[in-house]
């Protein structure tokens, strides 16, 4: 543990420990990975005797946030919990897994070996290992799981519901039948995801033209795009990458508009030929952000698979005649219509074209068809749930469908959810503090049942 220090109306510490690779190796000859967590109580309560909250981030792949104030769902948090903040493994200082730290492993089937160890169920081994190190007594905690970290929560749950106390979902109720859920996630997404292209257009209607003509461009030039300032290539079909985080979150409509205010660069010299800026470029590059978090493209799908493979689900759903049609970027502009992004989805070519994900493309290709994924979910244990569990269901989730979302929750016993269209995936982020009241009252009894 280290010292206390401050942020605005916070105290903040940081714990580290040291923990196996392989649990069910441990005592054995597993090897060991760091793991990092940040503990933060409000100004003044060091000492507090406070119940402990632990955040589980989305994602996969992506660290903790770094708190620079008491500000939205953490100063709410802090009124009555010691919140933990937990890189997960793989992330932040976790044993991060970057672009340069996985070139150590000497063969893509070294690689995969290793990457087996960090999905959820290991998540919430490292959660464990850490509240019983952590907490006074090792007593259980309430665990506030948002997105991804909502799928880790529905995993803790159904093997570990003794470290529990209560269970806090934003965004995060994840499909659990066996196999590969991923074919289902993503049509069941598709739809949502044209209305958010829709609506974006609806919103900025001039862009319709400008996306057109850039998806031209990028066909007709050499190779069939341009080159990024990585090292990568811009194409027709990764420009439609930009949809991800610029379509499902609050803001990003406004974000993705002005990324296209500059798009080109101005034509200082008659007779110069046109070119896409280097502003741009290296925009979208930092948009998509795969070279500091690699992670959530090698990992995606295999978070879906419990005893199956996912074997590029995205593709082959895209690929299917009605929807493959409908985000053909080139065919779109050619023919006038608007051209549509793709949403939280990973292809096998974004191996190809993004300079950072290369080096992963046989890795990716591994882990794409394995098939002896271990369990995520317990139905049985779900169904005989006793902890109190509340959970947000944003009715026009991007990400996460809401179809799917409410089938699962009819198998967690007890479970209170509140559906409500007033936020998007990113509602935590964005009105934290208003949806972590409403969810403890509901676990705690101070919102009425109906």
């Amino acid at each position: 543990s280290g010292d206390w220090f401050s942020a605005p109306g916070l105290r903040l510490r940081d714990h580290r420990f040291t923990a196996p690779l392989d649990y069910s190796r441990i005592g054995i000859d597993s090897p060991m990975i760091s793991l990092f967590a940040r503990e933060v109580v409000a100004f003044g309560k060091e000492e507090a005797r406070l119940p402990f909250l632990l955040y589980l981030q989305g994602g996969p792949g992506f660290e903790c946030q770094r708190p620079t104030d008491s500000g939205g769902w953490i100063s709410k948090a802090c009124e009555e919990h010691r919140v933990i903040l937990m890189d997960q493994r793989g992330t932040g200082l976790s044993t991060s897994l970057s672009p340069s730290s996985m070139s150590q492993f000497r063969s893509s089937d070294e690689l995969v070996d290793y990457l087996r160890h960090f999905r959820a169920d290991n998540i919430i081994n490292d959660a464990e290992f850490i509240r019983k190190r952590l907490v006074p007594d090792s007593k259980p905690w309430t665990v506030l799981g948002q997105s991804y970290g909502g799928f880790c929560a529905l995993t803790y749950l159904s093997f570990a519901p003794q470290g529990l106390k209560q269970v806090l979902l934003t965004g995060g109720i994840p499909p659990i039948a066996v196999g590969s859920t991923a074919d289902s996630v993503y049509r069941a997404c598709s739809e949502q995801l044209v209305r958010q292209n829709e609506k974006y257009y609806e919103r900025f209607p001039g862009d319709i033209p400008i996306i057109q003509e850039l998806v031209k461009f990028l066909e007709a030039s050499e190779g069939g795009g341009v080159r990024l300032p990585s090292g990568g290539i811009l194409t027709p079909r990764g420009l439609q990458l930009l949809g991800l985080s610029g379509l499902g979150s609050s803001a990003g409509f406004e974000r993705l508009h002005y990324l296209f205010e500059r798009v080109w660069d101005p034509v200082l010299v008659s007779g110069a030929a046109r070119r896409i800026s280097h502003y741009f470029l290296n925009a979208y590059e930092n948009w998509l952000g795969f070279s500091t978090n690699p992670l959530y493209a090698i990992l995606h799908e295999s978070i879906y698979c419990q005893g199956g493979k996912a074997s590029w689900s995205a593709q082959r759903i895209r690929e299917e005649e009605v929807h493959d049609t409908k985000f053909d970027a080139v065919g779109a502009a050619e023919e006038g219509r608007p051209v549509l992004f793709t949403g939280e989805m990973i292809f096998p070519w974004m191996f190809d074209e993004i300079h950072a994900l290369r080096p992963f493309k046989e890795a990716a290709g591994l882990l794409a068809e394995k098939e002896d994924w271990p369990p995520l979910y317990d139905i049985t244990a779900l169904n005989n749930n006793k902890i109190p569990v509340a959970a947000a269901v944003y009715y026009e989730d991007m990400y996460v469908s809401f179809k799917l979302a409410m089938e699962t929750a009819k198998e967690v016993k007890g479970i209170r959810v509140w559906i409500t269209n007033e936020y998007m995936h990113s509602g935590l982020r964005d009105e934290g503090g208003a949806i972590l009241e409403r969810l403890l009252g509901m676990v705690n009894g101070k919102t009425p049942l109906f």
